[in-house]
């Protein structure tokens, strides 16, 4: 099967980034821009794609996963440091990030290193999750092949009779993409798009224009 999409296609006209409206610090940006994602209601407005690899030349490998905290040193979520994607950073914790907001025609291009986050702030996420959630994290293999669905919902469904007390287990928690690169790209008209890089260099952020 073949099928073209040649004439699928936008204009984007709703915003623009001058260096005017810029920041010396990105993650001053990043934090307005998913705050104006947030406020628009955009569907997974704190979603972004996560991409791993187990060694810098290898096979990258993508997801999606939940940003759950923004701090001055970087961007937090969480998950099973048994899948594929914690297995990889363990190897490699070189990572990058893509944030893409289509109803603000903006997108966030971001590279980084990743490190577990402190055991406190894991567990501290780990008891606020509901309680279905929790019982999730713990009872599902993650990436790991499973013999069907119906044995997964067995699972969760034992472990909920029988465990009153939840507590994270330790091959699941938190964290932290430190960056050093940020992209911030913002649709423009005729294909023109302004994109703005930071580069950390010697513990400064340097900016630049890049051609769309």
């Amino acid at each position: 099967m073949s099928q073209d999409f040649f004439d699928h296609r936008r204009n984007y006209t709703l915003a623009q980034l001058s260096e005017d409206q810029l920041p010396a610090d990105p993650f001053q940006l990043l934090e307005i821009w998913i705050n104006e994602a947030i406020r628009k209601a955009h569907p997974e407005a704190l979603a972004f794609v996560l991409s791993t690899s187990s060694t810098p030349e290898g096979q990258p490998s993508s997801r999606v996963v939940l940003l759950k905290q923004l701090t001055p040193e970087g961007l937090v979520f969480f998950t099973n440091y048994l899948s594929r994607k914690g297995e990889e950073i363990k190897l490699n914790p070189k990572v990058s990030a893509h944030f893409f907001w289509p109803l603000l025609e903006r997108q966030i291009r971001i590279e980084g290193k990743a490190q577990k986050t402190e055991s406190d702030l894991s567990d501290k996420y780990f008891d606020e999750r509901p309680l279905e959630s929790r019982i999730a994290a713990i009872v599902s293999p993650q990436s790991q092949p499973i013999p069907s669905r119906k044995w997964l919902e067995e699972n969760f469904e034992n472990f909920r009779q029988n465990h009153a007390v939840l507590k994270r287990p330790e091959y699941w928690g938190g964290y932290i993409i430190r960056p050093h690169r940020m992209e911030f790209w913002q649709g423009r008209p005729n294909r023109l798009h302004d994109r703005i890089v930071y580069q950390l260099q010697a513990n400064e952020w340097i900016i630049n224009r890049l051609a769309p």
